[in-house]
């Protein structure tokens, strides 16, 4: 899991990437607080071969990368 919350962008996008290259694992979720770091962390994760579901709860997102 990479929680991402209090980060604004493009850090929660490298935390994923960095996640990513490290573990390059199947499924994976990410928790931002920002809109626009849907749209970035969903724009990253797509051209990695992901399909990303997105939850709310509050002010909180919960992404969920799965390939």
């Amino acid at each position: 899991m990479v929680d991402a919350r209090g980060y604004s962008c493009p850090i929660p996008v490298v935390m994923v990437q960095r996640a990513v290259k490290a573990e390059n694992p199947q499924n994976l979720t990410v928790l931002v607080d920002e809109q626009v770091c849907v749209e970035n962390v969903t724009r990253f994760a797509n051209a990695s071969g992901y399909t990303v579901t997105v939850t709310r709860d509050g002010d909180d997102y919960r992404m969920e990368l799965k390939k």
